[in-house]
């Protein structure tokens, strides 16, 4: 949720949307909520002093964090119905950039899985190879079989993404080299980099990208400028970001200005 109609939201529905935030990111700043809700630095530092004294959040110099044991992992379904409309454009955009013959990483995410949705509808596409460690992923991709050939990675299951990680991850994706992969993540940011909530996965994540010659983010308005436990990588890794247009300028901006090919999608996109 955000104030994209112009409109600052209620407080009680800002506050509930800057708690998710800082939920999922383990850190948010004042500054970038203040960008993001169209409201003062001053109602942002009321805010978080709200949800401080309900025990939702411990406030920090310039911003707040997640009491300790605060911070829950949601599962693939919970988070697959939040910014839907912004992952289906973003997908769309995604797909778009895939060739019929190349072979592509698909990481574990809800915007990956919109974008395997996109590739099966583009019915041209054939001898597509694709590898993917999230099983939903691979599911999905079926549809599309034989036009597509479908890889599933190695490793040990964590249910609540249906990804697999280490161990045993790794050996396959060592000795890959695709033309493209595409990232999830938790956090987009100009300093932090490409960031995870969930370290397993931001390792497998890491050599996903050292697989691949071109590395695609694909991350919703609600993780750019956000930053999560784990570092995927720097930003001057990642070739193209891919997100909606209720992402911050500003950031964007500082994205674009360390060579990354940043592309907004319209909701409208078709």
């Amino acid at each position: 949720m955000t104030a994209e109609s112009g409109d600052p939201l209620p407080a009680e529905l800002r506050q509930r949307a800057e708690h998710e935030l800082l939920v999922r990111t383990g850190f948010v700043r004042v500054r970038d909520l203040s960008d993001r809700f169209g409201v003062s630095a001053v109602t942002i530092r009321h805010d978080l002093q709200q949800l401080e004294e309900r025990q939702l959040a411990k406030r920090v110099h310039g911003g707040a964090m997640p009491l300790a044991g605060s911070r829950i992992e949601r599962t693939f379904e919970e988070v697959m119905t939040e910014q839907a409309e912004q992952k289906s454009a973003i997908a769309r955009v995604a797909a778009g950039l895939v060739s019929s013959g190349e072979s592509i990483l698909l990481d574990v995410g809800t915007s990956t899985a919109a974008l395997a949705d996109e590739l099966v509808a583009r019915t041209e596409l054939t001898e597509l190879m694709v590898f993917t460690n999230g099983l939903k992923i691979a599911l999905g991709l079926e549809a599309a079989h034989p036009r597509f050939t479908i890889v599933v990675t190695g490793g040990t299951l964590r249910p609540k993404q249906h990804s697999l990680v280490e161990p045993l991850a790794a050996p396959m994706l060592d000795s890959l080299r695709v033309d493209t992969v595409f990232i999830g993540c938790n956090g987009v940011d100009p300093v932090a980099g490409v960031t995870n909530i969930n370290l397993p996965e931001a390792a497998v994540k890491r050599s996903m990208i050292g697989a691949a010659a071109r590395c695609v983010v694909v991350a919703d308005s609600s993780k750019i400028g956000s930053r999560a436990l784990a570092t995927v990588c720097p930003i001057d890794e990642v070739d193209v970001l891919i997100t909606d247009s209720g992402a911050s300028p500003t950031v964007l901006d500082a994205v674009r200005s360390q060579g990354v090919d940043v592309i907004v999608a319209d909701r409208t996109t078709t």
